[in-house]
Formats: C-alpha cells, sequence, structure tokens
C-alpha cells in the first residue's frame, strides 16, 4: 500500500520548496523571476489539498514540484502575476507606438471594453486556460450583453426618464464570427507580445477552439447597374469623374480621396496610388495605403482623355494657368488644396445608389473591377496588383471574384458541345423519345467537318463571341495536323453556315447572328477559289 509521508531532505540543494500549511495541504512554491511588471519575486505556486484521511500528500507534492520545474525549465510557465487588464493596457500602448491605423485601434480598444474587460480583465494570466476561454466564447456566442440569462429592460435613455415603447424587455443576441474572430486576434496579438517580453512562456490565449472564418460573399454591382450608376454620377463632372476613376482603377475611396495632379503621368498613362486619407469622426488625415506600399496602374486612353480635359477645366476654374502639381484632383475648393473626407464619398455615392434603386455601397465597385477582370480572363496576379492585394492574389480570389452567370453558362455550353447528340428527343406531345444513333466511322468523317463542328460547338456556346477572330489557318492546320487547305475548307463551311465572315487578307471573324439572319447562305466554296474569282 502505498503511503504518503514527508520525504527526508538530504545535503544536496532541492530547487522549490513545499510549505505545510495549517489545514494540513502542502504548497508547493518554485522561484521563477523577477515579475517584469510589479519588478518583484515572482513564485510559481500549487496547493495540494490533504487526503480524505486527513495526512498531508507529499507523494504528489513532490511530483507538483517537479511538474513546475519542468514547466519553467522549458519556458513554458507564466513569468507575472499580472492580469488580462494590464496585458491590455501594454499591448494598446505597444499599437499606438507602432502607429497602428487609428480606426483599427478604436476597434479593438471598443471590442475589449465591451467583451474582454468585463468578463477576463480581472483574471491573472496564469489562469488562462482553454475551458476558461471555450466559456468565454460561448458566453459571447449566446448574448452580447453577458446576461448569463436575467431578464431586465433595455432602455433607450440612462438615467432616470419616462419609459416608452422604445424601452424593451432585452433579448439575448449573441456576437457574429466575425466580432469573435477580432476579439480572438485582439487576445492572440496580445498573447503573442507577452510571450515576447517575457511576461507568458507560451501563448495560452491560442488554447480555445478556433473561430470559423467568415464566408466571403461578394456581391458586384451587374454591368447595367454599373452603367446607371456611372450615368447618373456624371450629371456632375467633378462627381462623375470620381466614380468613373472608382469603376476603372479599383482604387479604395480613401486613396481616391489623396490623388494629387502629381501623381498621374500623362506620357506613359500610368496612375500611382502611394497614400490614402484615413478619418475618425470628424478628423481626416493622410497616411499610408493599406499595404504600405505605393503601386502603379495603368489607364486606358479614354480615362487619360478625361484627366487631361479636367485639368484644365479644374485651372480654368480656380482661375489659374494650370493646377499646382500638388492639388488634390478631387476637392471642394477650387485650387485643390484640400482633400474629401471618406465617409462623405460613402455617404453621397449611398444616396445616389438609392436613387437608383439599388442597395450597394462603394466598396462593392472594388468587387466589380475584379469580377470584371477576372472574367475577361486577365491573370490573378495583374488583378490583385491593381486591387492593392498581397498574397499572390489569394485574398482577390477568395473575397472580391464573385460568380459570373455569364462565365459560368460559357462553361456549360462549352461542355455541351463537347458531348455527343442525345440519344433521346423531345417529340411534339412533351414526352422523350429514342432516336436512332447516327454512327460515323472514324475513316469516313473528312478532317475539315471535326474542325468545322468543333468551331460551331464553341461559337455556339459562347465561347468564342460575335466580333472575336478565330484562330489563323496556320494555328488550325497545326493543332489538327492538316493541311492548310483542310483548314480552309472548314472554315468555308462555317461561312457557308453564316456564323463567320471572310474578309480579304483579313482573319475570319465571328458573325453576328442579328446582322446575318435575313442575309442568304454563302455558297459553299473554298477561300483559296474565291480569291481566284
Amino acid at each position: 500500500m502505498a503511503t504518503s509521508s514527508k520525504p527526508k531532505q538530504g545535503k544536496r540543494r532541492v530547487r522549490g520548496k513545499i510549505e505545510k500549511l495549517p489545514s494540513g495541504s502542502l504548497r508547493v512554491k518554485i522561484y521563477a523571476g523577477i515579475d517584469p511588471v510589479t519588478k518583484k519575486e515572482f513564485h510559481l505556486t500549487e496547493v495540494v489539498p490533504v487526503l480524505p484521511d486527513g495526512r498531508s500528500d507529499w507523494d504528489t507534492a513532490e511530483k507538483v514540484r517537479t511538474k513546475l520545474l519542468n514547466q519553467l525549465d522549458e519556458q513554458r510557465a507564466p513569468k507575472t502575476k499580472a492580469t488580462v487588464n494590464q496585458l491590455l493596457d501594454r499591448y494598446f500602448k505597444h499599437l499606438t507606438d507602432k502607429k497602428r491605423a487609428t480606426k483599427t485601434l478604436t476597434s479593438y480598444e471598443s471590442l475589449a471594453r465591451n467583451h474582454i474587460r468585463p468578463l477576463l480583465g480581472e483574471t491573472p494570466l496564469t489562469r488562462i486556460y482553454g475551458e476558461g476561454l471555450d466559456s468565454f466564447y460561448g458566453q459571447l456566442r449566446t448574448c452580447s450583453a453577458h446576461c448569463g440569462g436575467a431578464e431586465f429592460i433595455e432602455h433607450r435613455k440612462s438615467g432616470e426618464h419616462e419609459c416608452t415603447a422604445k424601452c424593451r424587455p432585452h433579448k439575448c443576441k449573441g456576437l457574429g464570427d466575425a466580432s469573435l474572430g477580432k476579439i480572438r486576434a485582439i487576445l492572440s496579438g496580445a498573447g503573442k507580445c507577452a510571450v515576447r517580453w517575457e511576461w507568458l512562456g507560451t501563448n495560452r490565449f491560442t488554447l480555445a477552439d478556433p473561430i470559423p472564418a467568415v464566408p466571403s460573399n461578394p456581391k458586384p454591382p451587374t454591368a447595367e447597374q454599373a452603367a446607371s450608376i456611372v450615368t447618373e454620377a456624371w450629371r456632375e463632372t467633378d462627381w462623375g469623374l470620381l466614380v468613373w476613376l472608382a469603376f476603372v482603377t479599383g482604387a479604395r475611396r480613401g486613396e481616391l480621396c489623396a490623388l494629387a495632379w502629381d501623381r498621374i503621368d500623362f506620357g506613359t498613362g500610368v496612375l500611382t496610388l502611394r497614400s490614402s486619407i484615413a478619418q475618425e469622426g470628424k478628423k481626416t488625415w493622410e497616411k499610408d495605403t493599406k499595404t504600405h506600399q505605393q503601386r502603379r496602374i495603368a489607364l486606358d486612353e479614354q480615362t487619360l482623355s478625361l484627366l487631361r480635359w479636367y485639368f484644365a477645366f479644374c485651372a480654368d476654374r480656380a482661375g489659374l494657368k494650370e493646377m499646382p502639381a500638388d492639388a488634390r484632383i478631387f476637392s471642394l475648393l477650387p485650387d485643390g488644396s484640400t482633400w474629401l473626407k471618406p465617409d462623405s464619398v460613402s455617404q453621397r455615392y449611398d444616396r445616389m445608389c438609392g436613387r437608383l434603386g439599388l442597395k450597394t455601397t462603394i466598396h462593392k465597385i472594388r468587387h466589380y473591377s475584379a469580377t470584371e477582370l477576372i472574367t475577361a480572363g486577365v491573370d490573378i496576379r495583374t488583378v490583385a496588383g491593381r486591387l492593392g492585394h498581397g498574397g499572390g492574389g489569394t485574398t482577390t480570389l477568395r473575397v472580391y471574384s464573385a460568380w459570373v452567370a455569364e462565365t459560368d453558362q460559357r462553361a456549360a455550353g462549352t461542355l455541351s458541345a463537347r458531348l455527343p447528340d442525345l440519344p433521346v428527343a423531345i417529340s411534339e406531345a412533351g414526352k422523350l423519345a429514342p432516336v436512332a444513333p447516327v454512327v460515323v466511322a472514324p475513316e469516313d468523317e473528312s478532317p475539315y467537318k471535326r474542325i468545322a463542328q468543333d468551331l460551331r460547338g464553341a461559337i455556339v456556346s459562347g465561347v468564342l463571341v460575335p466580333g472575336q477572330l478565330l484562330p489563323t489557318v496556320a494555328d488550325l492546320a497545326s493543332r489538327y495536323s492538316v493541311s492548310f487547305g483542310t483548314a480552309q475548307r472548314a472554315i468555308a463551311q462555317l461561312r457557308a453556315a453564316g456564323l463567320v465572315s471572310v474578309s480579304r487578307g483579313k482573319r475570319a471573324v465571328v458573325a453576328d447572328p442579328s446582322a446575318t439572319a435575313n442575309a442568304e447562305p454563302a455558297k459553299v466554296v473554298g477561300l483559296h477559289t474565291a480569291r481566284r474569282k
């Protein structure tokens, strides 16, 4: 039978000590250095309760001492008696010293003040465990007011007042995953700093279950909606150009507000974005871009022409020979000496869309730009570069590119065109009826027919759209391993069917169905024959 008696102390010095309390319990105490917060000696302690028969459990106390020594040696033990509140105070000061974005820091402090400090603020860092963190997040999911199931009235006004219909009984509503994710980011970031500052041995705030990522659901305006927005914006010159630039560049609203005339190189047609306007309440200031990197965006000739005209227009309006290089492109003052407020830009955009009956925001213009560029076949890295995303385009694909019905329809048509004919058909009575399969021996199928069938499928499915050039005769001949004459015969068959148009010395172009609907079918002749005639 195991015994639990006080071990004999040898001559060798033993690290830590075991003290017997008046109750018979044993307190294990290990010196862990100087507390970096209080500058006093810090000890790891743990109390071992008495056994059921009232004796002190020295064996268990020795095991606890060994455990605490291992934690200390492996640098996994906390090194301070500081609370979560003290850590948050130091962490937010650290973010301020790093000049973290004021708006982000204000949001973090609000979440800490309303949710973290009331529930965890007085908890020592040594008492942060995974179970307690799971309970903390579970409480926030249940009720953002931390009611704990209590019933009370949510008053519209504070202090003494006469309740109205707006003072309603409290109904629990938990925080969403987005807010929980921010709270976890605050605690995890603070814990990471605590490890670096040697307050903690390990980041204890990462012990909780991970918060599920919020799925992206971009809803960019459609092409028709974008056209109506731009048309409405051009009722006023300054506003119309700002909205136009937002669509063609995908720039953020703060970046548009910060634009100055020296950011445009009319010679190369490049716009440089190197700063942004931030706003907190009524206060605004100029700062780096969100990624702290400047980026260059190529502009089309139409946009450059508009900017050249607007440059002269602004100079004439201000009574100047030309606008100063550092003048803001968009400003409430004629000389461009001030910038627009980002919140005012958003509010004006919202009001304009409200008049059009649209529920969208100015930020969704970036969604529109990303989606349209990806649909047009622009590579992801180029799209990410124009939008100012890092990670090689991961953010662009995950957040900003929406599912496009037109592209998906093209994909479906392409797959359908590649499949064999259906073995059934819909009869006049609306029922499926089998049809006799058409069997064509591979050796009897002419190569030009196979080429024409593939091109016809691409045109019908929408992969090749009206006005788009067909592959050259040389490309078709190389791809299908046939002669030039065979490839020309395939294009001639499509021309006879009214699917393509051919001009002397030019490549074949997909025809517009509306333009060829009433035209008589051309005779099937080879292109080389038509040229001789």
